[in-house]
């Protein structure tokens, strides 16, 4: 997403002329006769770039640049010159200026330099976000402002207050055991032990008594008792992580356990009573599972008491910035990058990868992107790249060898590739091409 550009020009038909064909290349345009008047509506927060004449009246081009600078020296300004104020403009380049053009020039050429301008920008301006969100964290764990995030933070709080068994549902890495874990805290049972019990890692023959223990002298080997996991957690909450894993006899005996809240040892004459809430969680359909035969419905069905989605990173908008944020200054700082910013490759993907490994996912990376390694494993080796990946990688080559075969020229291009103008163009920005670099000088 990326903000307006002010076009300043005090020739009334050109500034009609140059406004309509920015607002065919998809920019919208804020249009003004007078740089005066245009400087007025810039602030530091001001999202886009400024295109403006060098002569004119009342302020001219370089007086305009001068006051832009002021606000702020990262709002990108383009000059536009007549061919005897060049020494002028590259002057001005020196002075902070991000491009000029001569007229009359190309609109395509116009439409390419404010695309950089206002690609700059945003990066300029989430750079700016990333410090703001990394010096300003957020007081709750869950991260994020979308409304999604504010339905769980809403729903987790109501829960933990109830003191009933819940199960948590999400896919993988959007950090089901995170909200698990302030089921507990924020309830009643704060102050008793929680104990986690990973589900998919429990060691195949001996589940059963690290779940429910057993008595003396009734474990070959052994002539101790060992208080199992669940009687362990009496009092507080048994967080039972990736539930979906347990085998089918064992949850025949979970669902006892919940049922009766009592738990029997191997080789105890009786139960035992137990105090307990129970927080299970899931990377899969539950109800899926169960007509596939993998999972209980009973059990299913007691652990239903109340449910939470946890959504995935794909659902949860601007949520990404916020947690890269949290990421990459932790990585900075454990690392020793203080001064780290963020590249266009890097804002690229954070706008437009779908985060399919979630939360866990957009942390690695982040540590990749501190480390100056993103788009590899921390080994070397290249990272598995999506399906749509791959095709805008291919896409990019196609667009490039295009530009590289026509010279820059834009006609040949949309001919051999089949692309509208305004398609071509808003592919171009996408992938930071620009037509100019092209141009080969014989």
């Amino acid at each position: 997403m990326t903000g307006p550009v002010i076009f300043v020009e005090d020739d009334d038909a050109l500034r009609l002329a140059t406004t309509q064909a920015l607002e065919l290349a998809g920019i919208d345009v804020l249009p003004f006769a007078r740089g005066d008047h245009a400087v007025a509506a810039v602030t530091r927060d001001f999202p886009g770039a400024i295109v403006s004449d060098i002569r004119m009246p009342h302020m001219d081009g370089l007086e305009l640049l001068a006051a832009v600078d002021a606000i702020d020296r990262e709002i990108p300004v383009i000059l536009i010159t007549g061919h005897g104020d060049i020494a002028m403009a590259v002057a001005a380049m020196r002075d902070g200026a991000a491009d000029f053009l001569t007229k009359p020039f190309a609109t395509d050429h116009l439409v390419a330099a404010v695309r950089r301008s206002l690609d700059h920008r945003a990066l300029v301006m989430d750079n700016r976000r990333l410090r703001s969100l990394a010096e300003h964290p957020a007081d709750d764990p869950l991260i994020g402002d979308s409304p999604a995030m504010q339905r769980l933070r809403h729903i987790v709080r109501q829960l933990a207050e109830a003191d009933i068994d819940v199960l948590v549902e999400g896919e993988t890495g959007t950090g089901k055991e995170l909200v698990a874990t302030l089921l507990h805290r924020w309830g009643r049972r704060r102050a008793r032990p929680l104990m986690a019990v990973n589900c998919g890692a429990l060691p195949e023959g001996l589940a059963e008594i690290e779940l429910f223990g057993h008595a003396s002298d009734s474990v070959p080997h052994t002539r101790l008792s060992r208080v199992g996991q669940i009687a362990a957690s009496s009092g507080g909450t048994l967080l039972l992580d990736e539930i979906d894993s347990m085998p089918m006899a064992m949850q025949a005996r979970l669902l006892r356990v919940l049922e009766e809240r009592e738990v029997h040892p191997i080789g105890a004459e009786r139960p035992e009573p137990v105090d307990l809430r129970v927080v299970a969680t899931s990377k899969i359909d539950l109800a899926e599972a169960v007509k596939a035969g993998q999972f209980r419905a009973d059990l299913l069905y007691r652990l239903s008491t109340a449910r939470i989605r946890v959504p995935p990173l794909r659902e949860r908008g601007d949520d990404v910035l916020a947690l890269f944020a949290l990421f990459a200054s932790d990585a900075a700082e454990q690392f020793g990058q203080p001064d780290w910013r963020m590249d266009a490759a890097t804002r690229g993907r954070l706008r437009h990868h779908d985060w399919p490994g979630n939360v866990r996912e957009l942390r690695n990376f982040a540590v990749e992107a501190v480390m100056g390694v993103a788009g590899q494993s921390l080994p070397g080796r290249t990272a598995v790249r999506s399906l749509p990946e791959r095709v805008a990688d291919y896409e990019a080559g196609e667009i490039r060898a295009a530009l590289e075969a026509s010279r820059g020229r834009i006609p040949p291009v949309l001919n051999a590739l089949g692309l509208p103008r305004k398609t071509l163009y808003d592919k171009m920005a996408k992938y930071g091409i620009v037509p100019g670099d092209y141009r080969r000088r014989d």
